[in-house]
């Protein structure tokens, strides 16, 4: 959705107008989908990117100096938990696209595992008139796969495609019936909408709230095997090669898992497939504390499996990064580890740790994890984002890939400070989140708002 409101979120609280035109000059232009990156200008009138500005146009611009930044597409997450509506006690939407801002994120895809469940028009309405409301960034819903996320009767894909989702989804569930999930796919293929799969077969992982390995078996938890997700990755691959449909696999862990997508790619199948960054910047190691904060589903898992999860990405064969924030509060996670919710935040943290995960690791330059946060997510769902050509909408992130931070919860915009790297210094900070031509963030940090 792309409405423009009348005002936005602005680091510090503030709402402010903005100028009609825009002009960020002296940074680090990076815009992969053109091969962009160069030292050079931006410019946007009436909120959209433009190759040039008038004399007349320069006089009157917003000017924002940029030296010493980047600045690139806004970046572009395909999978978060906003927890609206239902669950706004964990985050809403108003307070989740604001985290989306500060952490540099334009544009968002909303996942329906929500109360009740997205699977019909009305509730689909429901959350695009909050969006509207609310929304500082771009938001876009998805529908559920299945009628209350139940796995037993298709949710109506037509009228949920009608009513403005962009994929079709359970996602915190995963379909276990192989005919339903297979007539989802084909009803998927006739209307042109993708299909998100959480992968995990339900049977393997009954009880599990760890990597299966000798960890699970030295820290007493029960054990998550790498196999839950390699068979419904496996299925989800067969029933893309006979249908044609597009289905795109989340949160991917397993090294096994992105064999099996690699060739799938090379016969040219339809699946697409995405890596969290704690999955590529964390172990199974970490849960030796038994912090409920490395829970997660799935599980942290080897360092063998988070390698080939960062070759994944390199050579195409994990599409993009996406950071399933999952916001959950305090009192709601400080449990026994068996008990507490899986998932963490991630929306304010994924720059820093995939710059240090990546970039600083040597694993790629800054160009290509840049690409992993803009244009190949928006190609994955086909969304209007991610590009700074002229014409198109001007969503830009500015960011500081030296600037050190601590994560403190005190700062966070979500609502939910559940983060495995809260009290840690981390380098790579958002300076300003543009969208639509219109200042959404700026500042260091800012003051929750209700």
């Amino acid at each position: 959705m792309r409405e423009r409101r009348e005002s936005r979120f602005q680091g510090g609280g503030n709402l402010v107008a903005m100028s009609k035109v825009l002009w960020i000059s002296g940074g680090r232009v990076i815009d992969p989908a053109n091969n962009r990156d160069e030292s050079g200008d931006v410019f946007a009138v009436d909120g959209r990117v433009v190759s040039s500005l008038s004399e007349e146009q320069k006089s009157a611009a917003r000017r924002i100096d940029a030296g010493g930044l980047v600045v690139c597409p806004g970046f572009v997450d395909i999978h978060v938990h906003l927890r609206e509506p239902g669950q706004t006690h964990k985050e809403n939407i108003a307070s989740g696209t604001r985290a989306a801002a500060a952490g540099g994120f334009t544009t968002v895809v909303c996942m329906p595992n929500t109360e009740p469940p997205a699977d019909n028009a009305g509730t689909i309405q429901f959350i695009k008139d909050a969006i509207a409301r609310d929304a500082v960034v771009n938001v876009y819903p998805t529908g559920c796969i299945t009628v209350g996320r139940q796995g037993e009767r298709l949710a109506p894909t037509g009228s949920l495609k009608r009513a403005g989702v962009v994929a079709i989804t359970d996602d915190g569930d995963c379909v276990q019936n192989n005919e339903i999930m297979r007539r989802a796919v084909e009803y998927a293929k006739m209307f042109d909408i993708c299909v998100m799969d959480h992968c995990q077969d339900a049977a393997l992982t009954e009880g599990s709230v760890m990597n299966e390995g000798a960890n699970s078996i030295r820290f007493g938890l029960g054990g998550w095997p790498n196999s839950a997700e390699d068979i419904i990755v496996s299925r989800n691959v067969i029933l893309s090669s006979y249908s044609g449909a597009h289905i795109h696999l989340q949160h991917i862990t397993s090294a096994y898992a992105v064999d099996i997508i690699r060739r799938a790619k090379q016969r040219g199948i339809r699946i697409t497939a995405e890596a969290s960054p704690h999955h590529i910047s964390l172990t199974d190691d970490l849960l030796k504390t038994y912090d409920v904060n490395y829970k997660m589903n799935p599980p942290l898992r080897t360092e063998e499996d988070r390698q080939a999860l960062i070759s994944g990405l390199l050579d195409g064969t994990l599409d993009c990064i996406a950071t399933d924030h999952a916001p959950h509060t305090d009192y709601e996670k400080d449990r026994e580890f068996d008990y507490a919710p899986f998932g963490i935040i991630g929306l304010e943290t994924a720059l820093a740790v995939c710059l240090q995960t990546l970039v600083v690791a040597g694993k790629c330059d800054l160009p290509f994890l840049v690409s992993l946060l803009t244009n190949k997510p928006a190609k994955v769902l086909k969304l209007d984002a991610g590009t700074l050509s002229p014409g198109a909408m001007a969503d830009i992130t500015i960011f500081d890939p030296e600037r050190e931070w601590t994560a403190n919860p005190d700062d966070y915009q979500s609502r939910s400070v559940n983060s495995p790297w809260n009290g840690q210094q981390l380098r790579g900070k958002v300076a300003q989140t543009i969208v639509a031509g219109e200042i959404v963030w700026s500042g260091e940090s800012a003051s929750k708002m209700a």
